[in-house]
């Protein structure tokens, strides 16, 4: 499953929506990707996503895989959604 999402926070993907993500995501037993700019690092992983350098308006497509990737990704969107990081495209 995979979704891709525009970054609308004005310090793009900074520490505190990292955290979030990161948080958000790590009780699930699917493997999650973030991917920006053709590079790929685990969502569950705060040091991956920030060395991406995610900047306001950047696009990234987020994909899970296993058992419970649809209540993950569902999960992912609500909390990108209802914190202000960003919209789903």
């Amino acid at each position: 499953m995979k979704k891709t999402y525009k970054i609308t926070t004005p310090e793009g993907l900074h520490a505190r929506p990292t955290a979030l993500l990161v948080s958000a995501v790590t009780p699930f037993e699917a493997e999650v990707e973030l991917t920006y700019k053709d590079k790929s690092v685990n969502l569950k992983s705060i040091m991956g996503v920030m060395s991406q350098g995610i900047s306001p308006g950047s696009v990234v497509t987020i994909s899970a895989q296993g058992a419970d990737a649809d209540k993950l990704m569902k999960t992912v969107t609500e909390v990108i959604i209802s914190k202000g990081i960003g919209e789903e495209c």
